[in-house]
């Protein structure tokens, strides 16, 4: 059963995330959305918002895997469990992070706060090492240094192992080609665990998984009931 059937969009303040991505640049892979949330800075007295966040998962794959060990499981027990969200980044499927623009940033601005919550995902897991990252960090920042990102632009990250396809574009669409590729497995895992990881740039958007994922076992485990 296709997963465009059961799966629906997700609105973040003014963004609407499709429930499906069909072919983006670096995979020929249809991908559902798995969920979106907000991401900002609390400010004095004021939370700022920066950007939309959205996780894709290959469509044949993702659920099919997951299931097997999380269904049955509340969405509190998902959301509260790191190794939910580890299984998720570091699975034998496709993902896609798909970043909106909701303020005007530049790219280096971008790219020093990507890299250092990479930094901080690795050092949760106990292994970053400095020497080993700094050039592959560099790397990441080159990609972004000239670029600037109005409200409504899209980064998109899609990650097919080992593969990181990297595109942007200023109208809010697809980008229908990649900027730039990174064949480094562990750092396409650490963009898309910023975002999931426990303390991650967006909570809203971890809850947002684990209340879609909860349903989608539950459809699995009909489809399966019927077999």
């Amino acid at each position: 059963m296709a997963r465009q059937n059961t799966v629906t969009e997700v609105k973040v303040e003014d963004i609407t995330f499709s429930p499906t991505i069909i072919k983006p640049p670096g995979s020929t892979n249809t991908f559902f959305l798995g969920g979106a949330g907000v991401r900002g800075l609390q400010i004095q007295d004021k939370f700022i918002k920066f950007t939309a966040i959205a996780v894709y998962l290959e469509e044949e794959k993702a659920i099919p895997f997951l299931a097997l060990k999380w269904k049955g499981k509340t969405v509190d027990e998902l959301e509260n469990s790191d190794d939910f969200y580890l299984d998720i980044i570091t699975g034998p499927f496709e993902k896609i992070v798909l970043v909106k623009m909701i303020s005007q940033l530049m790219g280096q601005q971008y790219a020093m706060g990507l890299t250092e919550n990479c930094i901080k995902f690795w050092k949760t897991l106990g292994n970053y090492t400095e020497s080993k990252d700094k050039g592959l960090l560099e790397e990441l920042i080159q990609v972004f240094q000239d670029e600037i990102f109005p409200p409504n632009s899209t980064i998109l990250f899609t990650q097919s192992s080992p593969t990181l396809t990297i595109g942007f574009s200023e109208d809010g669409s697809i980008p229908k080609e990649g900027k730039a590729n990174i064949e480094n497995k562990r750092l396409s895992e650490a963009i898309l665990g910023t975002v999931l990881c426990k303390g991650g740039v967006s909570p809203a958007a971890r809850r947002s998984l684990a209340v879609r994922l909860c349903d989608l076992f539950k459809v699995e485990e009909q489809k399966a009931a019927k077999c």
